[in-house]
Formats: structure tokens, C-alpha cells, sequence
């Protein structure tokens, strides 16, 4: 089972061969989804928008924010992060959600982690973050452009992409900027492995990095470097 949402207030769910509209209970715009289960379900949006999927419906959880909320990602259902602007960082440990002290009020795009003490959160003017499970801290991240998505391979090899062809590129302790071969805005980015990572973002553009692959009608390959897809 898959979920999307999208604004203004659209939840739809796949079963495998075809997507079907669900009832949000909610006219705020989504920004962001994730669950540990197909009954265990977090959509995060507008106004401090947090709802509960629990298998057969939506429902509004209580986030204690009024800031928009971008992303959403939890190591299990009862350690999970919301993300989203002036810094906000909420924090689910499966009663309730509770804010954490980000040490930025930069809008904060995307999260991820490896693990609930291994997480990452990327935003504006290039701000990344870290949680060690214990508080935030800033890394350096070389940039100024804005941050929209995170994902790793592991804590030691994860990347995060942004405006301008952004491609940014840590080992776990220091980052570094790749290139896209692109200049537009990259919005989101996820892989199989280190060595096997896609990235989009705007005017359909779709970068790849790993081994060569074919689909829908483009290759895409290179063990040292990105390709892009534009249509």
C-alpha cells in the first residue's frame, strides 16, 4: 500500500494497480507523508497539519504549532520527526507530539535518518542539521541555496539536493557538492543504495546516479557521476 498527498488537501491511496481518493478530514495543504506500516500512517501540512492514518482512516493529531510542516520521517512509529518552517522540529514518541529545539529559524524542508539517533534535516540558505538522539547541531553544508530533500544510504554516505541542481554529498562528518549536470530546483532524492540514488525536481527533470539503468524510454548511468533526464 502507498500514500500521497499533495495541497490542497489531497490524500490518495495505491492498491497495486490504480490510486483512489481518501477522505484528509482536512482543507490545509499537505506537504509531506510517511509511515511505518500501511495501518501507521503520518501526513504533515499546512498550519501545523498532522494527521493519523491507523489502516482505515484519517485523522487530525494535535502538533501544538501554527508553522507550516514540510517533511515527515520516523526510525518506527513511536520515533518520529516533522519538520517545517522557522526551524520547527516536532518530535512523536508515540503519545504525543512535542517541539525540539532546532537552534535555526530557517524553514526546514526534509528529514531523515538511519536510525533515531542518526537523523538529518535539511532547509533554507543551505542549512543542514543533525541529531545525535540526544539534540540538533548545525553542519556545514558549502551552499547557500535552499535544501528540499535528504536520504541516505547509510549515516556515512547520505545526500541531500536543492535549488540551482543542488547536489550535496556527506560522509558523515563533512559535506561536499557533486555535480548535477542541471541548474533546476531538485526536490526530492532516494536510493536503493549509496551507489544507486535517484533525484527530481522541476520541468520533470530526473537525475540518476549508479549503475546503468533503462526505463520508460531514457538511460541513465555512470558509477562516477549523474545523468539527467529532461523531457
Amino acid at each position: 500500500t502507498v500514500h500521497a498527498v499533495a495541497p490542497p488537501r489531497t490524500s490518495e491511496r495505491y492498491y497495486g494497480c490504480s490510486w483512489s481518493a481518501m477522505s484528509s478530514g482536512t482543507c490545509t495543504g499537505l506537504s509531506g507523508v510517511w509511515g511505518s506500516s500501511g495501518s501507521n500512517v503520518f501526513a504533515v501540512g499546512e498550519s501545523g497539519t498532522i494527521l493519523h492514518f491507523d489502516g482505515l482512516s484519517w485523522s487530525a493529531m494535535s502538533s501544538g504549532t501554527t508553522h507550516w510542516l514540510s517533511g515527515v520521517w520516523g526510525s518506527s512509529g513511536s520515533n518520529v520527526f516533522a519538520v517545517g518552517a522557522s526551524g520547527t522540529i516536532l518530535h512523536f514518541d508515540g503519545l504525543s507530539w512535542s517541539a525540539m529545539s532546532s537552534g535555526t529559524t530557517q524553514w526546514l524542508s526534509g528529514v531523515w535518518g538511519r536510525s533515531g539517533s542518526d537523523v538529518f534535516a535539511v532547509g533554507d540558505s543551505g542549512t543542514i542539521l543533525h541529531s545525535d538522539g540526544s539534540g540538533w547541531s548545525t553542519m556545514s553544508s558549502g551552499t547557500g541555496n535552499r535544501l528540499y530533500g535528504v536520504w541516505g544510504g547509510s549515516g556515512s554516505d547520505v545526500f541531500a539536493v536543492g535549488a540551482a541542481g543542488t547536489i550535496l554529498r556527506s560522509d558523515g562528518s563533512s559535506w561536499s557538492a557533486m555535480s548535477s549536470g542541471t541548474t533546476h530546483i531538485l526536490r526530492g532524492t532516494w536510493g536503493s543504495a549509496g551507489s544507486n540514488v535517484w533525484a527530481v525536481g522541476d520541468r520533470g527533470t530526473i537525475l540518476h546516479d549508479g549503475a546503468v539503468l533503462f526505463a520508460s524510454g531514457f538511460e541513465s548511468g555512470g558509477l562516477d557521476g549523474w545523468s539527467v533526464t529532461v523531457p
